[in-house]
């Protein structure tokens, strides 16, 4: 970790820190020094950029491969209404540097995967995880094992977040954690679960600290242990988390030696087998123009169907489907309809092996409103 001398400038600005005996004047040109990278700037990698960015960290690079979406503002507070359409890696920089002109900013605006992740994470101290999808983690973890650096864990849902550090030299690693990934689809997303609007910052102000901290050298990281926190009951705990002997990739025997291909292991909720069963928005949209016999059951949520519902639908929801099967008619045809034709295939499996006619609307509702119905409410 290269050391800078500050500027006049820099010590102004960061006096506030300099008055701290933890941090002073060494530990600020540590944080000059430092080299971090953030994979995801939406909900965790907000917090986590601005904070750093902020309190002096040298270098950020930034990793995503999405544009900025006016659904993403409720909660992703590094971007703006300004920037929406923008590469989010690009809209981060900008605010950022507007935040600290003295610091550099690198954009990585792709899909991380096997083929690219050791030589971008390669020049950084360490990583923070701001993903929300399992094969990322897995990615992360395995990639910052093999190259020994920490990597700084957050995840939300809801009211619900975890934070940890995972150091495979230290303590146990995110496989020790989670040995196997849950089935494709049972975990919803934030886009199709929800996640309440702070939380974010709570979880990402929480990675920047534990980032700092290990730059620094001081405090006690949450290196073997794992805090969780509740929104609606403020309430914090935290987990003794231990390095498993089995674990695959930090184990006394690992079995993991080079990175792997992490979508097989994490199970592609897409199966190519299904999409004979694809119905086009259009061609839903001309089978009702044209009365076709066709019921369109929607698997959604109830406060989703609250927000939106295609007229004559009828409503269960995928969770209540497997014991509510027997109220569907098997001499109909069914459309299954969810909010973006991911849940929308476990009913369409379900249905099938069950002898039922059906069909299911991909791209789920909001592809619906984008390519038929612009008046549509999209969520």
């Amino acid at each position: 970790m290269r050391k800078k001398e500050l500027t006049k400038e820099e010590i102004y600005r960061y006096s506030r820190h300099l008055l701290i005996p933890e941090v002073g004047i060494r530990g600020q040109k540590r944080l000059k020094g430092a080299k971090v990278l953030i994979v995801g700037t939406g909900g965790l990698g907000s917090p986590v950029s601005l904070y750093l960015a902020a309190a002096g960290v040298g270098r950020i690079g930034l990793v995503d491969y999405d544009l900025v979406d006016e659904s993403n503002l409720q909660r992703q507070i590094v971007h703006s209404t300004s920037t929406i359409g923008v590469p989010k890696v690009e809209s981060a920089k900008e605010r950022l540097l507007e935040i600290n002109p003295y610091i550099e900013v690198e954009t990585y605006n792709l899909l991380l995967n096997r083929e690219n992740v050791m030589e971008i994470i390669k020049d950084y101290d360490l990583i923070v995880d701001g993903t929300d999808n399992f094969h990322t983690r897995y990615l992360l973890n395995d990639a910052a094992y093999f190259s020994g650096k920490p990597l700084i864990y957050g995840s939300i849902f809801r009211f619900d977040g975890q934070v940890t550090v995972f150091d495979g030299k230290k303590g146990p690693c995110y496989r020790c954690l989670y040995p196997v990934p849950p089935p494709p689809g049972t975990v919803p997303s934030c886009a199709e679960g929800g996640v309440f609007g702070v939380l974010p910052g709570v979880i990402g102000a929480l990675q920047a600290t534990e980032a700092i901290k290990l730059l620094l050298g001081i405090g006690e990281p949450l290196i073997g242990k794992l805090l969780l926190y509740d929104a609606l009951r403020m309430e914090f705990h935290t987990l003794k988390i231990r390095k498993d002997p089995a674990c695959p990739l930090c184990g006394e025997n690992p079995s993991i030696h080079e990175l792997i291909d992490y979508e097989d292991f994490c199970g592609r909720e897409f199966k190519p087998e299904l999409a004979e069963y694809d119905l086009s928005p259009k061609e839903l949209e001309e089978l009702l123009k044209r009365d076709s016999p066709i019921t369109i059951l929607d698997i959604r949520n109830p406060h989703e169907w609250e927000i939106c519902s295609l007229p004559k639908s009828i409503f269960i929801p995928l969770d209540e489907l497997p014991q509510r099967i027997g109220e569907l008619d098997p001499t109909k045809e069914y459309v299954v309809i969810c909010k973006e034709g991911k849940r929308s295939y476990q009913a369409l499996e379900l249905l099938l092996s069950a002898g039922f006619r059906v069909r299911h609307l991909k791209g789920g509702l909001n592809a619906y409103a984008k390519e038929v119905n612009p008046d549509f409410p999209v969520y």
